[in-house]
């Protein structure tokens, strides 16, 4: 399968993955308005924050009063992040919470010992359990992520054979406990992927699972994010993980930099994706003003290209 997708769908994590890297805590208030801003922009899901140790992610520890306090907007859908039990059981407890039920695989053994404490080969075994734990609570599996599937800062480069045979296990899982096949998530958490790279996984991973919905969770990192989404867009891929003004970034991938630019930028995404003629249901103008407000409340300038010098729009307009 080949050729641009007439629409594509974009799920914000800006408000998670962005402000866990900084190391200020920004208030709440702050971060409340950015959320609310964004929530009028035509997404249809944000991730507000996670539901992880406070100890290792102090800037997530009031999760919670998050969804507590921001004002929700109909068709919009207010996720979070957990990665062990106690995290979904917060998830569960907070006010109004969609639950996105997913499971993770880790493509890096270094990197799942670094995020999550333990192998890959043991977060792998724990889905499982997890189906179950969904499964009691009446949620089906959404999405299963393999993290790191293009490279890892501490294992050096990772071979798609590896990423391929986390994909065929989670297509067996699923037949094994009778689950329907979920969102089969690539995510370049470290920002290794190339635009070819990009394409041979979406063929492997077709190949693997020829009747599941691919999406992509990209970064930044190294300047291809945008590459990176359009050679994925040229396979036909309608599902993205973006964070607006480029902000975010793992923590725990050892970039060695706060400041290294983070997920692909929801607002260039965007303007690629309008320039291309696909729909996305997002006015631009209105995620400009919400990348601006991040800008602001950060303190510095920001990655997004499109945020500082606007769409093209009122340009179209002057000269016509």
């Amino acid at each position: 399968m080949s050729g641009f997708p007439k629409f594509v769908e974009f799920r914000e994590e800006g408000p998670r993955e962005g402000f866990q890297i900084e190391k200020e805590i920004y208030p709440i208030e702050q971060r409340v308005a950015f959320i609310d801003l964004l929530s009028k922009t035509g997404l249809t899901r944000i991730q507000v924050g996670s539901f992880v140790s406070p100890k290792y992610v102090p800037q997530m520890a009031d999760t919670a009063e998050l969804f507590k306090r921001i004002k929700r907007q109909p068709g919009v859908e207010y996720t979070a992040l957990w990665l062990n039990e106690k995290g979904f059981d917060n998830a569960l407890s907070a006010k109004d919470v969609h639950i996105d039920a997913r499971l993770l695989f880790y493509a890096s053994d270094a990197f799942s010992r670094h995020n999550n404490n333990c192998s890959a080969t043991e977060m792998r075994e724990r889905q499982r359990d997890w189906i179950t734990l969904y499964n009691k609570h009446g949620f089906q599996v959404e999405s299963a992520y393999v993290m790191a599937a293009f490279g890892c800062n501490f294992e050096g480069e990772i071979p798609r054979t590896r990423v391929l045979e986390d994909f065929r296990w989670i297509v067996g899982l699923c037949e094994e406990t009778e689950t329907p096949v979920p969102n089969l998530m690539v995510a370049d958490t470290m920002g290794w992927g190339t635009p070819e790279t990009v394409k041979r996984m979406i063929d492997g991973v077709r190949e693997v699972a020829p009747e599941a919905r691919i999406g992509m969770h990209l970064h930044d990192t190294r300047g291809l994010g945008i590459a990176n989404l359009y050679a994925a867009l040229s396979m036909g891929v309608d599902l993205f993980e973006s964070s607006v003004a480029g902000l975010g970034g793992c923590p725990f991938a050892g970039h060695g930099h706060a400041r290294a630019a983070g997920n692909v930028c929801t607002e260039d995404a965007i303007f690629l994706c309008h320039e291309l003629g696909i729909e996305t249901g997002i006015d631009l103008e209105a995620l400009i003003a919400a990348a601006r407000n991040a800008e602001k409340i950060i303190g510095s300038p920001l990655m997004g290209r499109v945020m500082h010098s606007g769409g093209l729009g009122k340009f179209r307009t002057a000269t016509a």
